[in-house]
């Protein structure tokens, strides 16, 4: 791992090739996404502009490199999950056990809440027990399991359904 304090901030148009390659990687291990076709900058910087300002989007960098990304979106179009946000975080392979997916996600936590965003949802592989674990040490809670909820390379996959509550949907 490169030397240094992680420095998380929000996502810009510069970082697009970097968070491609850090998805693109998640895709290759087949434990963190269904999808199957690698993401080009391109596809990132049109994501960057289509949630810019009402979904974060944030990364982290070790000595000015992108080791990391989070980012919340859509969840469902209907008007009463608007304060819902749906999200992702992956982690550089190189970085991955030592805390910079935390640093991530506890960023895309207080910046959803933040821009209002009452409720984090994700699924999540039950393979992929390292982001289990993470989303543990942030807060998220395991709601359920969605059984063959998609197949991946033709295997049915389950999901882990993982939510946090955020703002005054938090509060008890």
């Amino acid at each position: 791992m490169s030397a240094g304090t992680p420095v998380t901030r929000g996502a810009v148009l510069e970082d697009a090739a970097a968070i491609a390659r850090i998805y693109n990687q998640g895709i290759e291990d087949r434990i963190a996404t269904f999808e199957t076709e690698p993401r080009t900058r391109a596809d990132i910087e049109s994501l960057l502009v289509e949630r810019r300002g009402r979904y974060p989007f944030v990364v982290v960098e070790l000595g000015a490199v992108v080791v990391a990304w989070a980012s919340a979106g859509t969840y469902r179009s209907r008007p009463c999950y608007a304060p819902v946000a749906e999200h992702s975080v992956y982690v550089d392979r190189a970085h991955r056990g030592v805390g910079v997916g935390r640093v991530a996600l506890e960023a895309l936590c207080d910046e959803a809440e933040r821009l209002g965003l009452l409720k984090l949802v994700s699924r999540v592989l039950p393979e992929n027990q390292a982001s289990l674990a993470l989303h543990r040490k942030v807060g998220f809670r395991e709601v359920g399991v969605y059984r063959r909820h998609g197949k991946l390379d033709g295997e049915w996959r389950d999901c882990v359904i993982v939510e946090k509550l955020l703002g005054e949907a938090a509060e008890d």
